[in-house]
C-alpha cells in the first residue's frame, strides 16, 4: 500500500461569479443617485424661448449670472451659488474672476440667464454691472423653441 494518496484533480468550473459584479453594479448605481441631483447648477429660472445658434461647450466653465424675477442675483461659481448676492460683491466677483482669467491667458465666457418674468430694467442693470467689473463680451442664455 502507497503511502502517498492521490490527489483527486479538480474540474475546470466553466460558470462565471456574478455576485462581484453585481456589488460592483449596486455601489455605481447608489453612487450615480446621489451625484445625479448635485449635476444641476444654478439657480431655476424661466428662460426666454428664443432659435438662437446654440454654442459650443468649453473646457472652462463660463460665469453664470442669474436673474431671478424678483430681482436678485446670483452667480454659479460663487462660494453659495444658491444664496443671492447684492449688486457690488456681483461686481467684485466678477471682476476678480475677469482678471484671474486674463492673468492665465484664458478666455471667458460670461453668461446673463434672466427670467422671462424678470423686469427688464434689473437684466440690464445686470449687464451694467458685468461691464463696469470689466466684462467686454457678454451672451443672453435662452431656451430653445
Amino acid at each position: 500500500m502507497s503511502y502517498y494518496k492521490r490527489k483527486k484533480r479538480r474540474k475546470f468550473m466553466a460558470e462565471i461569479n456574478v455576485v462581484p459584479y453585481i456589488d460592483v453594479m449596486l455601489v455605481l448605481l447608489v453612487i450615480f443617485m446621489i451625484a445625479t441631483p448635485l449635476l444641476t447648477q444654478g439657480v431655476d429660472v424661466n428662460l426666454p424661448k428664443a432659435q438662437a445658434k446654440q454654442i459650443p461647450p468649453k473646457a472652462q466653465m463660463p460665469l453664470i449670472i442669474s436673474v431671478t424675477k424678483d430681482g436678485r442675483y446670483f452667480l454659479n461659481t460663487s462660494s453659495q451659488p444658491n444664496s443671492p448676492l447684492p449688486a457690488a460683491q456681483l461686481m467684485s466677483e466678477v471682476d476678480s474672476q475677469i482678471t484671474s482669467a486674463n492673468n492665465k491667458n484664458l478666455p471667458l465666457d460670461i453668461y446673463v440667464k434672466g427670467d422671462i418674468d424678470a423686469n427688464y430694467g434689473t437684466v440690464v442693470t445686470a449687464m451694467v454691472l458685468l461691464q463696469k467689473a470689466g466684462a467686454s463680451n457678454v451672451g443672453l442664455i435662452t431656451e430653445d423653441s
